[in-house]
């Protein structure tokens, strides 16, 4: 098993990479509506706002695998992020708070809920979800993404996992209202957590292929940016781990087809 253990980077040798951007041409669509002068105001923006401007992007790569790693939140910007979504965050309750997997209908090992834009959906699992209205808190966090990465999202999925014994299995982010070929930004608070993928062709008894897994162990106030074909590929998870006993929330920030 390939394992990268990632710490808080407090700053960035010369040359180091800085990350995936979105593309300019991207970036200018997007203001192209916008009032004379407000590409330069955003772009300055986007520097002036950078959250650690010298926190390095750390590749992960492997055979159909693309993932970049950085540090979005130093401590204790982190510590206050974190308690304003155990305030502000309202899950899913009732019969979204099940899944159908396998023919049988089971309780999620976790906490759960999603945001985003109004009139979208998200299916998975024989769930449809609506988003919930973004509250501000939530829109922050996206708005340091975007000025990060250079992409926006207007959706994202949030699990709470109480402590180790709360978890997610192997599963990939693939489903049919996603954007084609967009990225994922998984935004992590709170308890450090293994996070493992294996590639499809790697997984049952009797696999086809032996492709070694990849283990990450992700960060209070980290973004993993999951890339195109991560997610065609390989399939993630966060086991159990008894032994953790503080709670984890992670944000998965994504691009939904809009009608």
């Amino acid at each position: 098993m390939q394992k990268f253990f990632i710490p808080g980077a407090p700053g960035s040798a010369p040359g180091e990479a800085r990350g995936p951007r979105a593309g300019v041409e991207e970036e200018e669509e997007e203001a192209g509506s916008a009032p004379p002068g407000s590409r330069k105001e955003a772009k300055r923006a986007r520097l002036e706002a950078s959250p650690s401007p010298g926190a390095p992007w750390k590749p992960i790569r492997a055979e159909g695998l693309s993932c970049d790693y950085t540090t979005l939140y130093g401590r204790a910007e982190a510590d206050e992020i974190f308690r304003e979504l155990e305030k502000e965050v309202e899950y899913f309750e009732g019969e979204l708070t099940k899944l159908h997997i396998f023919g049988k209908w089971h309780d999620i090992p976790r906490k759960q809920v999603t945001y985003g834009d109004a009139g979208l959906t998200y299916t998975y699992s024989g769930v449809t979800f609506s988003p919930k209205p973004w509250i501000p808190v939530l829109n922050r966090i996206r708005d340091r993404v975007r000025l990060v990465t250079g992409h926006t999202f207007n959706f994202v999925l949030i699990n709470r996992y109480k402590d180790g014994h709360d978890h997610i299995g192997e599963h990939r982010d693939d489903e049919s209202e996603l954007v084609p070929r967009s990225p994922i930004a998984s935004v992590s608070f709170g308890a450090r957590r293994d996070f493992i993928f294996r590639h499809g062709a790697s997984r049952g008894k009797n696999p086809s292929r032996q492709i070694g897994p990849v283990k990450l162990q992700l960060d209070h106030g980290s973004l993993l940016m999951m890339n195109f074909p991560t997610n065609h590929y390989w399939y993630h998870s966060l086991p159990s781990r008894k032994k953790v006993l503080a709670p984890r929330i992670n944000l998965t920030f994504r691009k939904i087809r809009t009608l």
